[in-house]
């Protein structure tokens, strides 16, 4: 069939099913730990989910195989195309925020695969978190067909089809508990090495209690900041970041305190405000950072954060080293 009359034959499409396997199981697990963060992708292109026919919808996801996945799996039972864009292994929101997922790559994905020789209609249904990187109007024009942005989550695409559109509860972008726990391995993972690291040095020159001051300040960025985002005060993931970093910071600076009994009073505060100066700037980086991993903020406030927030961060940082460096010399020299 050849509805376009293009005289081009169509890319045999790949075909693929709705069963997820242990294989399958075992690569979305290395996934969320972060290992080998960008091989956990399919190859670009067409795919035949089950027997679909020229009149089968045609759904559009990135190549990342979490997403493909959980795709292929929303639509247990169902015949229909898939169109997979090269994304490098970066989910749909994450991806449409780089571009990979973008007006580009899906007009050169339909061109590529034929897909207007493949099915008799023109419409395609992309996942609504891929809309900040594609432009519908143009997609329209340069390639003749009509994007519509399916629900947030696809385990709400049988209902979509069935309904014919989306609801208010399908647009509605959640980020619970669950959401956020599901994230923290990825999230522990990629500062485990720099912790350790960072630790041993300090254990080296402060003590057992100055390495646990940096492991607690790192693993309240990377582990308890998820799980509380939405109570911690302030809007900025920064700002939220640095309360965090403070309540972390305040058990080792009365510690601190209280262990130099004996000490001047002078001394004893200057100890306190080692942790209250260095820890924070670290719980507050590392929550930054998580603003890559949710749908609470935008591309745009990501930039601002970073030009209002980091050079404060780099300085309370340097502070809070040079006070430490003090500390060192106090203690070597016996003043």
């Amino acid at each position: 069939m050849n509805p376009a009359g293009s005289g081009q034959r169509p890319i045999r499409a790949r075909r693929t099913s709705d069963i997820i396997t242990f294989s399958d199981r075992w690569d979305h697990l290395l996934a969320r730990l972060g290992v080998d963060r960008r091989g956990h992708r399919i190859g670009a292109g067409l795919y035949a989910l089950n027997n679909p026919n020229s009149e089968s919808a045609v759904f559009v996801t990135a190549n990342y195989t979490p997403s493909f996945d959980a795709l292929r799996l929303a639509l247990r039972g169902i015949d229909c195309h898939i169109l997979v864009l090269e994304t490098y292994g970066i989910n749909v929101w994450c991806a449409a925020g780089k571009g990979t997922f973008g007006t580009d790559e899906l007009v050169r994905r339909i061109e590529s695969t034929n897909l207007r020789d493949v099915v008799s209609h023109r419409r395609l249904v992309l996942p609504q978190l891929g809309a900040t990187g594609v432009a519908a109007h143009e997609v329209s024009r340069r390639s003749g067909f009509k994007v519509e942005f399916g629900p947030v989550r696809a385990a709400d695409l049988p209902e979509y089809l069935r309904a014919g559109t989306a609801t208010p509860e399908m647009r509605r972008v959640r980020f619970g508990l669950a959401d956020r726990a599901l994230l923290i391995p990825v999230e522990a993972t990629q500062v485990i090495l720099p912790m350790v690291v960072a630790a041993a040095a300090v254990f080296l020159l402060g003590g057992l209690t100055a390495a646990l001051a940096v492991v607690a300040a790192v693993l309240a960025g990377a582990v308890i900041f998820p799980i509380l985002l939405p109570w911690l005060p302030t809007r900025d993931f920064t700002s939220k970041g640095l309360v965090l970093g403070l309540a972390m910071a305040l058990p080792f600076a009365v510690a601190a305190f209280v262990n130099k009994q004996g000490s001047a009073a002078w001394f004893r505060f200057y100890c306190a405000l080692i942790p209250i100066f260095a820890l924070p700037p670290l719980t507050s980086y590392i929550a930054l950072n998580f603003t890559g991993a949710t749908t609470f903020t935008s591309k745009s406030g990501v930039k601002r954060e970073m030009f209002r927030y980091i050079p404060g961060l780099a300085v309370s940082l340097a502070v809070g080293i040079a006070l430490a460096v003090g500390y060192f010399w106090v203690r070597r020299s016996g003043v």
